[in-house]
């Protein structure tokens, strides 16, 4: 296989990846009871489209041309955000204990473990490609690495928070 076609495979990889962590998120939303929690998976959603088009055009120009060539633009990049402004975090939190609401850390403990893994895929793709290709793995290695702290931190917060309640009365 050629180092092209290899690229190619790559990026049809990692496109099937952030297909399943869209719909990952989307399933996520049934199980959501809380307004915070789902406007932060509404979010992740439109970024994980952003991620999917980003690397949807990226193969379009490996197939049609040959290269890959990078948008000048920022339609492609996420804007910062935290996901939860302040008061919502902490009513989120709040929420989770009152309602005890374990599914939740499994869903943040499960979105954490797939953004990780897309983050150290791609920073690792970045290490072993070159040019544009390295460029566009380095970008989406950020991407992820943002949406893996913010699961990280509600996770951690989450399952420390379960593991100093006193169940049972």
């Amino acid at each position: 296989m050629s180092a092209h076609e290899n690229l190619i495979k790559i990026f049809e990889y990692a496109l099937n990846q952030e297909e399943t962590g869209k719909s990952f998120f989307q399933h996520s939303l049934q199980r959501m009871g809380l307004g915070a929690a789902v406007s932060a998976f509404k979010r992740l959603i439109e970024e994980e489209e952003k991620h999917i088009l980003f690397i949807g055009k990226i193969l379009d120009d490996l197939k049609e041309r040959g290269d890959i060539e990078l948008p000048s633009d920022t339609d492609m990049a996420p804007e910062p955000t935290n996901y939860f402004d302040e008061r919502a975090r902490s009513e989120f939190l709040q929420q989770c204990i009152e309602g005890s609401m374990v599914p939740d850390v499994t869903v943040f403990n499960t979105a954490w473990l797939i953004e990780k893994d897309l983050s150290e895929f791609y920073e690792k793709m970045a290490n072993e490609t070159g040019g544009k290709a390295k460029e566009a793995f380095m970008m989406l290695s950020g991407w992820e690495k943002g949406h893996e702290r913010f699961f990280r931190e509600y996770r951690d917060k989450l399952s420390e928070t379960y593991s100093k309640m006193p169940w049972g009365g």
